[in-house]
């Protein structure tokens, strides 16, 4: 049997483990005492204006107003102020995202990756191919007009612990902060974006990475699932033309990556560090660790990145095309974040060096549409 890799699952049930453990005490002082680690600054009021500013072709829209947040920690925020001193760097509030123990050093998260399909058909195939050939969930819907949405994913995605989540009775598959893949439907599309049994369209996005238990291959391709091959790993086109790659392993949350194709990994890498995401170790699935061909290690020169150790990341990796053409169904990488100072970033768009839009969500924003659409 697999052992959970000790990188990211051990020390993310392990802070919640002790957070939850010091709360059974009914220790008041232990957790006000508790001071969480200071996150990599992710100033979401000061990088989204230097993006833009350095990326002027990218198209960024503003929507709605973002709000504030009561700090979680005072004494941190104060303490850290008092050791920037005159620094012409702002103060970082302990602005978590979410009250769950591992994000307590996390102003963001990546939440997931937003598809877009144009067919009803194609879009009931999508879900019944990652029901069925990977064991998705469906963990929220909703219809509005003409569209249609569904998120899917392998548990609660709130950003606090469940209600009915026991340790140690409750799997992890019933704890929150999962990731998830928003399938959305416009009804009154008449432009395809891909059609099943073809290659996937345009070459910016790589694949979508799952590690799972199991996956059934069978069912991929009764949903429309176009097998690119299946040695050790699988490597899939879905129904919506989203590739996606599953290995046989065990993770906290099987969602792990999104595989970005690069002409200048650098490039890439400074645009996404602008937005406060940091180089991370390679999380890994199976304790071979990339030595096999089950669960190979990323390209040479390639950079894993994410704005948390506890959420999902981006693979930026170099590819050999002269041009990289954005793949149509796949619309945005979606950040959660909290907003510290005066932040006006709710709703806004980025588009990073390869294609992907990297949209941005408020927590108040986050949490009020999770809670309605479950």
């Amino acid at each position: 049997q697999l052992s959970p890799p000790l990188n990211r699952s051990s020390s993310l049930m392990m802070k919640s483990c002790l957070a939850l453990f010091c709360l059974s005490l009914g220790g008041s002082q232990i957790a006000q005492g508790f001071v969480a680690p200071q996150n990599n600054g992710f100033r979401i009021s000061t990088t989204i204006k230097n993006t833009l500013d350095d990326n002027s072709e990218d198209d960024a829209n503003a929507e709605g107003s973002s709000t504030r947040r009561s700090l979680i920690n005072s004494a941190a925020a104060a303490s850290l102020s008092l050791a920037l001193g005159s620094s012409n760097y702002l103060p970082v509030a302990n602005a978590a995202v979410g009250t769950l123990p591992e994000f307590g050093d996390s102003e963001a998260i990546i939440q997931g990756l937003t598809v877009n399909v144009a067919d009803k058909s194609q879009f009931d195939a999508m879900v019944e191919f990652l029901v069925n050939g990977f064991d998705f969930q469906i963990l929220r819907q909703r219809i509005r007009d003409s569209v249609e949405e569904i998120w899917l994913g392998y548990g609660p995605e709130q950003l606090s612990i469940p209600g009915d989540f026991e340790i140690p009775v409750s799997s992890f598959g019933k704890y929150g902060g999962h990731m998830s893949l928003k399938l959305v439907l416009e009804s009154r599309a008449t432009k395809p974006l891909y059609r099943i049994g073809d290659d996937a369209p345009g070459n910016n996005i790589a694949f979508l990475q799952v590690g799972v238990p199991g996956y059934r291959i069978s069912q991929m391709v009764a949903a429309g699932g176009k097998i690119v091959d299946a040695y050790g790993l699988i490597n899939v086109v879905s129904p919506s033309g989203l590739p996606l790659r599953g290995i046989v392993g065990i993770t906290p949350d099987p969602i792990m990556l999104v595989a970005v194709n690069c002409i200048d990994v650098k490039q890439s890498k400074a645009f996404y560090e602008k937005l406060g995401f940091v180089e991370q170790e390679y999380p890994y699935s199976r304790p071979s660790k990339g030595t096999t061909l089950f669960e190979p290690a990323p390209p040479p020169k390639s950079v894993y990145m994410a704005p948390s150790t506890s959420c999902m990341g981006v693979l930026l990796q170099p590819t050999k095309s002269k041009k990289i053409t954005p793949n149509p169904a796949v619309e945005s990488l979606n950040i959660v974040y909290n907003p510290t100072g005066d932040s006006d970033g709710d709703g806004m768009v980025l588009t990073d060096p390869s294609g992907l839009g990297v949209r941005f969500m408020s927590e108040k924003t986050f949490t009020a549409e999770e809670k309605i659409t479950r």
